[in-house]
């Protein structure tokens, strides 16, 4: 007499069955859920700072400008190490008013020195960068005071004392919410009067650029640095506005040519120079970021991979443990079909739950990391339909060949077994 294999379960109670079968071992189906879980909370978490890191770092330099062309003094050597860039006395101020009067894409052109010093303020004190610049600087640089104000034409030309705080210094010497304006700082041992505050910027990776003193060039250069060009006033850099992003290849081509002739460089010589170009170092950051970001997504791939391999492992191991049950079952007349589908079903709701908990976990993770490290929490809904849709393909996969093998159980067989 043939049994009839007819009878299907319904969805719902297929679903009912697997979670009480996993509920019943809550130790083991945690541990099984765990791999999936640490792999999307992982994969999640990951992405979500690699994102945040990459908007922080074009909104740094959108701020800064990305129509910017940069020209750094060369490197100075001693013995055979060579020293940063800006370090030897090959760029003047003159040659940043040529650029500025010959150039046809550039804007507004701005030279400055650069040096760290220690300043002090009544028993107060610190290490902070000082630049000299000239009155181009706050419209290149897209930063203008936000109290007081920047020295003026007469006090460039006069190498006047007088000094632009940026709030960090600003909060280390006089302290919180102080109006520094009208107080003398000392430089290096050399008075300066504060005139003004600059407004916040923020960081930059790890440079905190309101940890910085704005002076006059020619005063930094005569007081602080002294006069080390033979002709002009030496300085370490020169910034250039082009009219828009468009023309920065044309500006540095012209910026390229007006320093070769000034300087008497001649092909096969070496500049003494380089021109970094703003919107090039943008788009190399966020490559180097992107690509970092999916190294360590695959990383974190493997252990979806793991997780995938112990619900597998589990699986198998609880047909064995529960063949006497399969038996029962199909001696009352249940299909291949159903046992098919409760195994799978198991699978599939362990990597499910799993992967709902990675995905909560990797968007708290994410967002901590975003409040302590202050960069924009940014959380992808693709990555987080990924995540689910991976986690749910690993219960799919791992849960084949088990379930398979729990439907192809003879019953009498598995009536017999202990």
């Amino acid at each position: 007499m043939q049994r009839q294999n007819s009878y299907t379960l319904p969805i719902s109670e297929i679903l009912s069955m697997a979670t009480e079968a996993l509920w019943s071992n809550k130790l083991r189906t945690g541990l099984t859920m765990l791999g999936v879980i640490i792999g999307i909370s992982s994969v999640i978490s990951i992405t979500s700072v690699g994102q945040g890191v990459q908007k922080a770092t074009e909104q740094q330099i959108q701020a800064l400008g990305t129509d910017i062309l940069q020209v750094f003094a060369g490197s100075a050597r001693s013995g055979n190490v060579r020293q940063g860039l800006g370090s030897s006395s090959t760029l003047t101020w003159e040659d940043a008013k040529a650029i500025a009067q010959q150039a046809p894409s550039a804007q507004i052109v701005s030279a400055y020195l650069q040096r760290n010093a220690q300043v002090v303020y009544g028993g107060q004190n610190t290490s902070t960068t000082i630049y000299g610049t000239d009155l181009n600087y706050p419209e290149v640089r897209n930063t203008y005071p936000q109290s007081g104000r920047f020295f003026n034409e007469e006090e460039l030309n006069t190498a006047k004392q007088v000094a632009v705080l940026g709030p960090t210094v600003q909060r280390t010497l006089f302290g919180e919410g102080a109006n520094p304006i009208g107080e003398r700082i000392r430089i290096q041992g050399e008075a300066y009067e504060v005139i003004g505050v600059m407004e916040p910027k923020g960081s930059q990776g790890p440079i905190d650029r309101d940890d910085q003193i704005f002076i006059p060039l020619t005063s930094m250069s005569a007081r602080l640095v002294g006069n080390n060009a033979l002709n002009g006033v030496s300085v370490n850099g020169i910034l250039l506005k082009a009219s828009n992003q468009e023309q920065l290849e044309a500006a540095q081509f012209q910026v390229t040519n007006i320093l070769r002739l000034r300087h008497n460089i001649f092909p096969p010589q070496a500049d003494d120079f380089r021109i970094t170009n703003q919107a090039d170092i943008a788009n190399t950051f966020t490559n180097v970021v992107g690509l970092f970001t999916v190294m360590v997504v695959a990383i974190a791939g493997i252990s979806l991979l793991v997780g995938g391999i112990g619900i597998a492992n589990i699986m198998l191991v609880s047909v064995v443990e529960r063949t006497r049950e399969i038996g029962i079952r199909k001696a009352l007349g249940a299909t291949n079909s159903a046992i098919l589908n409760q195994f799978l079903t198991e699978a599939i709701v362990i990597s499910a739950l799993g992967g709902g908990i990675g995905i909560v976990g990797g968007v708290m993770i994410a967002a901590t990391a975003a409040a302590i490290f202050k960069f924009p929490f940014v959380v992808s809904p693709l990555s987080i339909i990924a995540g689910f849709g991976l986690s749910f393909s690993v219960g799919l996969l791992a849960g084949v060949i088990p379930a398979r093998n729990a439907a192809k159980l003879d019953p009498i067989t598995a009536l017999r077994s202990d």
